[in-house]
């Protein structure tokens, strides 16, 4: 996993490594200058992104990752349903949309993970190579899997997907953040 960036949006940005955490206090150790001119203003948005690389732990780093934004964003309410939501949408990417590769071969990042908050919501969306639509299927009531899209569903505010250029798609889904309209 390779995290790319978060930003606080019209408030200029920082970089983010894989051990994204929390915002440093300011006057802090870790605090750069523009941590200090964001002092007092409200966050207007954030972006945060990463990479990941196809494989079958990629779920388990996209639930890292937005545990440790969203507590980053101060929105740890979210965690719960957005970590499902997003293993989900993992998920299926990885079993549905990338061709299989040789055990051991160079992986670069055919997945991308975007969280992007705005007043109201939070976005998460997946991006894949593959241009074949999301289809919800219908499982079978002892069946093991199946039910993502319909998980996702359930826990969103609402989800799509569309067509990426020049190939590929990104399915998204939204959560309504508590006490904002």
């Amino acid at each position: 996993m390779s995290t790319i960036s978060t930003t606080k949006a019209g408030h200029g940005s920082r970089r983010a490594s894989a051990q994204f955490g929390p915002k440093p206090s300011p006057g802090g150790s870790g605090a750069t200058w523009q941590d200090n001119a964001l002092d007092g203003l409200p966050a207007l948005g954030g972006f945060a992104a990463c990479g990941l690389d196809g494989t079958l732990l990629n779920a388990r780093q996209a639930r890292r990752f937005v545990a440790l934004t969203l507590n980053g964003w101060e929105l740890e309410p979210l965690i719960p349903d957005m970590s499902l939501i997003v293993s989900e949408l993992v998920t299926n990417a990885v079993r549905h949309a990338l061709a299989p590769r040789p055990q051991g071969a160079a992986t670069e990042y055919p997945l991308w993970l975007g969280l992007v908050r705005e007043p109201g919501h939070l976005v998460c969306s997946v991006a894949d190579p593959s241009s074949e639509p999301p289809r919800p299927r219908t499982a079978e009531a002892s069946a093991l899997d199946g039910r993502g899209l319909e998980l996702i569903d359930a826990l969103s505010e609402s989800w799509s997907w569309s067509p990426t250029e020049p190939r590929g798609k990104t399915v998204w889904a939204s959560l309504a953040v508590p006490g904002q309209d």
